[in-house]
């Protein structure tokens, strides 16, 4: 089984390696696959830089990796990423996606804007498992704790069916041993993410976040939560269309699928 590693902070972000490892400890085949730069609130974007047709890839090493794990960066965002390794870009086809470790969260509604969920979501949609992880910090200093709980996490993930589904993950920025345990939570209201806005000097970017109030307002949210100190966990759907509703026609027939004769 394949795993694809890829994020929304770059190639040169700490937690691809701690993906990676979680992946190699659960006895997967991994490869790494990031955007070459800044990619935060791409959502599930499809932008790419190419040359003669191609997407613009080159090895690349991410800080952390294993020994032995092929790493490329991307000159593209991470949906798109995820979208093209579905149709054997990369080598094989992969079977899970891991997305992260972010840096800063991704929590409440507002991760329809992340690049993070947003890869995982487009591979949830073409087949895929898929796991995101976010550590709630600007400057994560306790990646080992995000590394504990994303393992656990995956294991989850490779045991349940694939259902077009993500699994949404945030770790608050700790030390193991105050880390409060592991919850399944509601999105809050907005939530908080990170986006790039713009392009600074040497092509730095220039990433903001975004954030409601809900960490004090939305306490059983997963806003609410990892404030408090637990890790938390949601189920999110990938896109689909919902037929349990039956909307009003317009000049055709909705109980037949085909025009009308009037």
């Amino acid at each position: 089984m394949l795993a694809l590693v890829t994020n929304d902070d770059g190639i040169d972000s700490p937690g691809l390696g701690v993906l990676a490892r979680c992946a190699v400890a659960a006895g997967l085949d991994v490869l790494v696959a990031a955007p070459d730069a800044e990619s935060s609130g791409a959502s599930a974007a499809l932008h790419g830089a190419q040359e003669d047709g191609r997407l613009v890839v080159e090895e690349r090493r991410a800080p952390g990796v294993p020994d032995g794990v092929r790493s490329l960066a991307v000159a593209a965002d991470p949906a798109l990423i995820a979208f093209v390794s579905a149709y054997g870009a990369f080598g094989d086809v992969p079977d899970v996606l891991l997305s992260g470790v972010n840096r800063g969260p991704n929590i409440g509604n507002a991760v329809l804007h992340s690049g993070t969920v947003g890869a995982a979501l487009s591979a949830a949609s073409l087949g895929m498992r898929t796991l995101a992880v976010s550590l709630d910090a600007e400057d994560p200093q306790h990646w080992d704790t995000a590394e504990q709980v994303a393992a656990h996490a995956l294991g989850w993930v490779l045991s349940a069916p694939p259902r077009r589904r993500t699994l949404n993950v945030n770790v608050p920025d700790l030390p193991r041993d105050e880390l409060r345990g592991f919850r399944q939570a509601p999105l809050a209201t907005f939530g908080a993410v990170h986006a790039r806005v713009a392009r600074g000097e040497g092509d730095d970017a220039l990433v903001v976040r975004y954030e409601g109030t809900e960490r004090s307002t939305e306490p059983e949210s997963d806003a609410g939560l990892l404030a408090q100190g637990w890790a938390t966990a949601s189920l999110l759907i990938a896109p689909y269309a919902d037929e349990t509703v039956e909307l009003p026609g317009f000049g055709a027939d909705t109980r037949a699928g085909r025009p009308s004769d009037a």
